[in-house]
């Protein structure tokens, strides 16, 4: 089983509008809410590929509700923990040529639902999969990763860690699975710029020596390098399209990683569809469905690099 985890999840809620200005009244022709978080959006991915896993999380009010909601409507399952004096937060995304997002915050988290995730996390079994992906809000102390991954320690748990500076550098103590920087993350770790693929590959073996058993770093455009605790690097294109949305696509990317891995037993395998689901939420509205990730793996190749 791959269970999620979305500590700050949200209502991404997307506005589109011709000629958006400031300090005016400006009026939509669409809108709609979706469910926002990045664990979420690993679980609807794996849900969209029809693998089993489950979405944890903290949500609170009718936000909460409306966001347990629509996880139902997409087939969704999760076990989220509600928290009766808070609001899940709202993100606004305005899109009018570009598009312009507020993300809100989020609430405070109080120690009982802190208790009540942890516990959950105990319950996890040897050979399951947890993912921990996005930013801990500020209510939380900064090394909770490891306060969550210290729960499984014991146990044959594969752990994917996907978040920003040091918070994937704490987790590393305790040797993940996967981690999954994109270009700019792996040169934020640093403090240095990645400018070439022998930069990516370079530092990405650095991470690994910090704990790091196998470090996907997704590229955009230009795809995304992999290299494995096997010492393999791998290489892989991304297909080309119409970047419509570039929300979820790295979330997709360990969704498809994840679904490659378990059915293939093969690290080639998982960057194909790990790339294959990246694009197919880039070129999408929504989040990469099976049918498309089905047409794009057609065009990925996957090259084994020399070192």
């Amino acid at each position: 089983m791959i269970k999620t985890v979305t500590l700050n999840p949200s209502l991404d809620y997307i506005v589109d509008v011709e000629n958006f200005e400031a300090s005016i009244i400006n009026r939509s022709h669409n809108e709609k809410f979706l469910p926002g978080g990045k664990g979420i959006n690993v679980s609807q991915v794996l849900s969209n590929l029809g693998m089993e896993n489950m979405a944890l999380g903290i949500v609170g009010g009718f936000t909460g509700e409306h966001l347990a909601f629509l996880l139902k409507q997409k087939n969704i399952d999760e076990d989220l923990i509600f928290q009766d004096d808070i609001l899940t937060r709202i993100n606004v995304k305005i899109r009018s040529g570009s598009e312009t997002a507020i993300n809100a915050q989020g609430p405070s988290i109080c120690e009982e639902t802190k208790n009540k995730l942890l516990n959950q996390i105990k319950n996890l079994n040897d050979g399951d999969y947890l993912v921990l992906a996005g930013k801990i809000p500020p209510s939380m102390p900064s090394d909770f990763y490891l306060e969550i991954m210290k729960q499984v320690s014991d146990k044959d748990v594969e752990v994917v860690v996907d978040a920003e500076k040091e918070q994937l550098k704490k987790s590393l103590s305790y040797r993940p699975f996967l981690i999954k920087p994109n270009e700019e993350e792996l040169g934020s770790v640093f403090d240095v710029k990645i400018n070439s693929r022998d930069d990516v590959i370079h530092y990405a073996m650095k991470l690994q020596k910090l704990g790091a058993r196998n470090v996907l770093v997704s590229l955009g455009e230009k795809g995304a390098i992999l290299i494995t605790e096997g010492n393999k690097v791998y290489c892989g294109n991304s297909p080309k399209g119409e970047l419509v949305n570039s929300v979820g696509a790295g979330d997709s990317m360990v969704a498809g990683f994840l679904y490659g891995y378990i059915k293939k037993n093969s690290f080639e395998e998982a960057l194909k569809y790990g790339l294959a689901c990246g694009a197919a939420s880039a070129f999408s509205e929504e989040l990469a469905t099976k049918d498309e990730v089905v047409k794009l793996i057609k065009n990925i190749t996957i090259n084994a690099l020399e070192e």
